[in-house]
């Protein structure tokens, strides 16, 4: 299937003409309070994609109080029942839009459309099985030691108000997560995306209108961390935070949740270890090592960025994780062959490149890869190939702790 290059080929409210792509709050497409954008980049190609207003203090503070107003008015009288019907037809929308859905993740963030499509039942699975979670919610009756004069019971409430951030790595499926849930239970959500991508989450708000989520229900607002996401995590009328994201932010989220309490929901990034022992069918093995850190250009939280072989098969399984690599195709994601895609951003480039060149620094052995692509079709993005180091140490640095995809 022909795919398009830019942009451009959609034309929605937010997209369209040259003003910038604005915000949802209150069921209402507006500007950002302080007039700010910041750009969208294509990363495979250093294109500019879109101007998107940049949320801030002020933003953040009209969007929790339309969540506010949703909660304790209309969406609180939604039944269980309907509340379904809502993510059904969600789900519905989203499988007829799914095509665009991946292509703005592409195009975006730079993933291959081959993996983006591919994630389509799992996305489309998860908004059905909360719908179904929507009427499957109850309490429980306990007993006591004093049957027929005391009645107990639990009933469960929704939470309130939700602050959702979520990172660039997976735009659809990182906002299905948050909204997903929070609609089965009848609560309200802020969602800031990740600045690199925010341009799926923000076509998806526009899905959510045409389903007819009522305003204030759902509202995004794109911005930076250290404003719009931090005014998030510390507003005293947001009642939940949850958060995908660097285990650094999620310190921080969790220090900003004392002043009111929230709940806070963390999923943060790691430093994922594949093992291989001599007895291991290496035919399986070599991909599936391969693919647990290439994949997304490594860009995954769960990435598996460290191999422990055992000695006796050491020097033939680096060879062979290395040819694995070697021969995947690392290109634009638009094109239907590509395997990998480009890092998210200049800023990535930079940081994955600077951990390459320190690993030579220390004494690791490149195997293959290990340097940037700059020529030809790379030459405006920000590629690096699938890179494979030997003769690693325990003490050598690392980005422990911190996924790249953060």
């Amino acid at each position: 299937m022909a795919m398009p290059q830019t942009i451009e080929a959609y034309r929605h409210p937010f997209t369209t003409g040259s003003d910038a792509k604005r915000m949802l709050i209150n069921g209402e497409w507006v500007r950002a309070a302080s007039g700010k954008t910041f750009e969208s980049r294509n990363p495979a190609t250093g294109d500019l994609l879109a101007h998107v207003a940049e949320g801030d203090k002020e933003d953040i503070d009209r969007a929790v109080a339309a969540a506010r107003r949703a909660f304790e008015g209309p969406w609180s009288k939604f039944k269980p029942y309907e509340r379904q019907a809502l993510l059904l037809k969600i789900a519905d929308l989203v499988e007829k839009h799914y095509e665009e859905l991946a292509t703005l993740d592409t195009l975006d963030m730079g993933a291959p459309v081959s993996r983006t499509r591919a994630t389509k039942q799992r996305v489309l699975g998860m908004l059905r099985w909360y719908a179904g979670m929507a009427v499957s919610i109850h309490g429980e009756t306990i007993d006591n030691s004093l049957p027929g004069e005391i009645f107990s019971y639990t009933l469960k409430e929704p939470v309130g108000v939700v602050g959702a951030i979520i990172p660039w790595n997976g735009p659809r499926g990182a906002c299905v997560w948050k909204i997903g849930p929070a609609l089965a239970t009848g609560c309200t959500v802020v969602l800031k995306p990740a600045e690199e991508a925010p341009l799926t989450p923000l076509r998806l708000g526009e899905i959510l209108m045409d389903a007819g989520v009522p305003p204030g229900v759902v509202n995004i607002v794109p911005g930076y961390g250290e404003t719009a996401g931090a005014t998030l995590a510390e507003h005293p009328d947001v009642d939940k935070v949850a958060f995908t994201g660097s285990h650094f932010t999620g310190q921080s989220i969790v220090r900003a949740s004392a002043g009111n309490l929230k709940r806070v929901s963390l999923e943060l990034g790691g430093k994922s270890p594949d093992v291989i022992f001599a007895d291991a069918d290496l035919e399986t093995a070599v991909p599936g090592a391969g693919m647990a850190v290439f994949a997304n250009s490594g860009q995954i939280c769960s990435a598996g960025t460290r191999l422990f072989v055992e000695r006796k098969i050491y020097d033939e399984f680096v060879g062979r994780v290395a040819d694995f690599g070697q021969r995947l195709k690392v290109g634009n994601g638009l094109d239907p062959d590509t395997q990998i895609g480009p890092l998210v951003s200049e800023q990535q480039y930079e940081r994955v490149t600077g951990y390459l060149s320190t690993g030579r620094q220390e004494g690791a052995r490149p195997v293959t890869g290990g340097q940037p692509l700059t020529e030809g079709p790379f030459a405006k993005g920000y590629f690096v190939p699938p890179t494979v180091f030997a003769d690693v140490k325990d003490d050598m640095r690392s980005p422990r702790r911190k996924s790249l995809a953060r």
